[in-house]
């Protein structure tokens, strides 16, 4: 066995990437266990992208223009001034930009290596990794423009609460001293957004232009496949999960089913693109919007870039808080939104 594993490395053979090689495993079940349901779920998948398509194109060259202009320096003066000031524009600015939660480690380094107060930081890294531009466009196409602002509404008020939290537990005397030792590297090595200020008119620069391509391509190709890889799920699970099922256990409009989302969907995420078309499938077979939006929530917290981003840079105290604090804010958005939509707000 060993041989054998030894032999197959020295091929050299292209790594595959994972959410492509989870659409070639979803199909391929497919053709073995059901093949009639093969042709329906690629050309549902099919319909769904073309649907998609404006959105994804729109949000990639919204990306690509914001990253090559440089406007990741304008979310550093967020981070200057009084406290309470800070966590609020933290926050705002938390949900509205454009990093992923890997994009974000770098940042997050520098703040608190500069020694920029927790509570600010918290409430940018709660807020960051729940929306962006391209989330939102994602979403408005999944599951329709309310549900994308109040998402927006609800990463905001992450933000807010975390930070305030975290803001009343320092002034308590709590994590005098949260980072670790930081070793520099990671998935992004970004340049540094203290520096600089953006240049709008990026294609007048060489390197700017390239950077703009190197996005284009990256964020086209990142969209594509967890959108395709949703769709490839969604089809399948409206067909095999029964809508009864669902209703029973994440319908309804109580606590409970929020509380039950917000822990079924840490585990349980996929990421900010792949989740929407997913959950808008749930919600066709009975998911209740609070539970939906505690799910997403939940998920977005707990992403896995995310939680290796708090774990490596903050000691394991913080670690929790951050943990807790998106739980709680999870419930709490979802709860907030299934009441709006009740009333007819939402």
């Amino acid at each position: 066995m060993t041989a054998l594993v030894e032999s197959i490395r020295r091929l050299n053979l292209p790594k595959l990437d994972g959410a492509w090689l989870a659409v070639c495993v979803v199909l391929a079940a497919l053709a073995i266990f059901d093949v009639a349901q093969l042709p329906k779920s690629v050309a549902f998948a099919l319909q769904a992208l073309g649907k998609t398509a404006p959105y994804i194109i729109f949000a990639v060259l919204a990306v690509a223009y914001l990253k090559a202009s440089g406007a990741e320096a304008i979310v550093a003066k967020a981070f200057e001034g009084r406290q309470v000031r800070m966590i609020v524009l933290a926050a705002a600015l938390g949900g509205l930009s454009p990093f992923c939660s890997c994009q974000v480690i770098p940042f997050i380094a520098g703040l608190l290596a500069l020694g920029t107060p927790l509570a600010p930081v918290m409430a940018f890294w709660l807020a960051s990794p729940l929306m962006d531009p391209s989330g939102f466009l994602i979403t408005a196409g999944a599951l329709g423009w309310s549900f994308a602002v109040a998402k927006t509404v609800a990463a905001v008020g992450m933000g807010l609460f975390g930070g305030f939290a975290m803001y009343a537990m320092t002034r308590a005397g709590w994590f005098a001293d949260p980072l670790r030792t930081v070793k520099t590297g990671g998935c992004c090595r970004a340049a540094s957004p203290f520096k600089g200020t953006p240049y709008w008119r990026f294609w007048e620069v060489e390197d700017r232009r390239g950077v703009f391509w190197k996005e284009l391509a990256t964020n086209g190709h990142f969209l594509l496949k967890w959108l395709t890889l949703a769709y490839v799920l969604e089809s399948p699970m409206l067909v095999y999960i029964p809508a009864q099922s669902i209703a029973g256990v994440l319908g309804g409009d109580g606590l409970g089913p929020i509380i039950l989302s917000a822990l079924i969907g840490a585990p349980a995420y996929l990421n900010g693109y792949a989740a929407p078309p997913l959950v808008a499938g749930l919600l066709e077979q009975g998911m209740s919007n609070g539970a939906a939006m505690s799910f997403m929530i939940a998920g977005g917290v707990s992403s896995i870039p995310a939680m290796t981003a708090v774990f490596a840079l903050v000691k394991r105290q913080v670690f929790a808080a951050y943990v807790l604090l998106g739980f709680a804010g999870a419930v709490f958005a979802g709860v907030v939104f299934g009441l709006a939509v009740s009333a007819g707000l939402a």
